[in-house]
């Protein structure tokens, strides 16, 4: 095993900067639209609101795993994707960042390479940096549909130890397609290849629904969170699906660095796993921000953008405007109240030329937001 012989250097999250840029500007009496976060602007559902509560008036809180929200959990793959999962493979955690940590720290030991697409979420990059893993990117663009591909991972030398999926992406919000996905699970088998697949974007698609990898690679670990489809992000809670194999040393992780979720989550997130006429009304309104978008970016100029087919972002081309995408997102804030995030958060090599917009906000303020970028983008072109 490979000791490492120094502290790990984690590159800055630049669109958390962008955030408390405009949480600064906000405070100081500007009107700011937030479209820089990966988060839905509104709330966890109101039954579940309710539920919470109730539980802040009755349970005085401890450490506690809720074994209703595990079997709720692992009914869910049932229901979705004709997969069965035993509640004792199912590990809640305080969102999906943690579940990352315990994923990788029980999959891999220090010096292991790790394949991801890139443009992808940074943290990937920088947890497996942290956990003194190599992260080994591949290059994903137009013509990959920005997404890993069976034949670039199987051409990949020397072999990876790991893999990191994410369907639909961030920041792309591309989708990989089934026979694709089967195609990718057999490279994984054929040559031994750990895979770890990020689906906390599932329930958020504008056409088929996403795949779980679990549905063609059994012994896969999958993370995913009550903060996107749930419109839960402040609670922190997710989850991580494991095999029974790695049921034992995840769940040790778990105990050790973080104990366990909020009660006060798990109460809640039980009731939000059934609220689907309103979260389903949540997806309907990012539907029609991202047609409002797709209609208008030509206008902006931006005719080069990742096909959206879920999550709720477009990831742009605005290499024709600037070589520092940083600079531009901070500008555009300045100028605009417009808060996005730079693309070299997700892109260390070409995303200096791109940057990424988050449409889960009310359909008023994207309207709002295309209308304050019109005039600035024109003087631009």
């Amino acid at each position: 095993m490979t000791v490492p012989q120094q502290i790990a250097e984690v590159d800055p999250f630049h669109a958390m900067a962008i955030g408390r840029l405009a949480y600064d500007l906000a405070a100081e009496g500007r009107d700011v639209i937030h479209m820089e976060y990966g988060q839905p602007s509104t709330g966890a559902p109101a039954a579940a609101i309710a539920a919470a509560h109730a539980v802040l008036d009755s349970d005085p809180g401890g450490y506690w795993e809720s074994t209703a929200l595990l079997e709720r959990i692992a009914r869910h793959y049932e229901e979705a994707y004709g997969v069965a999962v035993d509640r004792e493979q199912v590990i809640l955690t305080c969102g999906a960042s943690p579940a990352f940590v315990l994923a990788l720290s029980s999959l891999f030991v220090p010096g292991a390479r790790v394949a991801l697409a890139r443009p992808g979420y940074v943290a990937y990059r920088n947890t497996l940096k942290t956990l003194y893993l190599e992260p080994v990117e591949m290059p994903c663009g137009p013509a990959e549909r920005y997404q890993v591909t069976a034949a670039a991972l199987d051409a990949l030398d020397p072999v990876p130890d790991g893999l990191i999926l994410a369907s639909p992406a961030n920041p792309t919000g591309t989708v990989i397609a089934p026979g694709e996905l089967a195609a990718i699970a057999e490279v994984c088998r054929r040559k031994n290849i750990r895979v770890v697949s990020d689906e906390i974007y599932h329930g958020l698609t504008y056409g088929d629904a996403a795949q779980s990898t679990l549905q063609h690679l059994p012994e896969a670990v999958i993370v995913n969170s009550f903060s996107k489809y749930y419109s839960m992000a402040g609670w922190r809670l997710g989850w991580l699906v494991v095999p029974p194999h790695l049921v034992a040393p995840a769940r040790a992780r778990m105990n050790n660095l973080f104990l366990t979720p909020s009660v006060l989550a798990q109460h809640a997130g039980l009731i939000a796993f059934d609220a689907t006429e309103e979260l389903e009304g949540h997806l309907h309104t990012y539907a029609r921000n991202r047609e409002r978008l797709l209609a208008a970016l030509p206008r902006l100029g931006l005719s080069e953008i990742a096909p959206p087919d879920g999550a709720f972002y477009i990831y742009a081309d605005i290499g024709h405007l600037t070589n520092d995408s940083l600079a531009f997102c901070r500008q555009l804030l300045n100028d605009t109240g417009v808060a996005t995030a730079p693309g070299i958060d997700f892109d260390p090599v070409d995303g200096h030329r791109y940057f990424r917009m988050s449409f889960a906000v009310s359909t008023p303020l994207i309207e709002q937001a295309i209308e304050r970028m019109a005039d600035w983008f024109a003087a631009r072109r």
